[in-house]
């Protein structure tokens, strides 16, 4: 595996249906909304070539001082249970989310394999691989404590509404 190559697994377990995670997560442009901390912009950006699906293009940022424009698409679904995607730009890769309905809880898991192909990335990886790694971590808990605040006010418009 090259410096700039990171493979970056995450797990998330939340109270919720698998039908109302996967609609979350498979909604890209909503994660502007959801996951503010992270996800600063996104907007349809065209078709893709091969598959034919929607172009997100995408302003994000972790914890340290810089930002990332990449685009993304959904390469394969399976819903409830699994969507994949590709990226490419600053972040060229591939991720698939998986869900998994266990009681009233929805097992999450996310695998990145990615390059930083932002130039900054690229060539500090391979002293700064670490950090940058913390910085995804980082990234991804404020999706956890996103996705909990979104299924919560999901939850509370549902009560309200009755």
């Amino acid at each position: 595996m090259a410096a700039h190559e990171y493979y970056m697994p995450t797990n998330w377990r939340v109270r919720a249906d698998i039908w109302e995670v996967y609609e979350i997560c498979s909604d890209f442009e909503g994660y502007a909304r959801w996951w503010p901390e992270v996800y600063l912009g996104i907007h349809a950006a065209g078709k893709d070539a091969e598959t034919g699906n929607d172009v997100f293009a995408i302003l994000s940022k972790g914890k340290l001082p810089y930002k990332l424009r990449w685009t993304s698409c959904k390469t394969v679904e399976n819903a409830p249970h699994a969507l994949s995607l590709k990226a490419a730009g600053d972040l060229a890769g591939r991720g698939t989310w998986k869900f998994e309905q266990d009681g009233e809880y929805v097992n999450i898991r996310f695998d990145w394999y990615v390059n930083a192909d932002k130039p900054l990335l690229k060539y500090l990886s391979p002293i700064l691989k670490p950090v940058f790694r913390s910085n995804h971590y980082w990234a991804m808990d404020r999706g956890r404590e996103s996705l909990d605040r979104e299924l919560a006010r999901r939850h509370k418009a549902e009560v309200s509404n009755r």
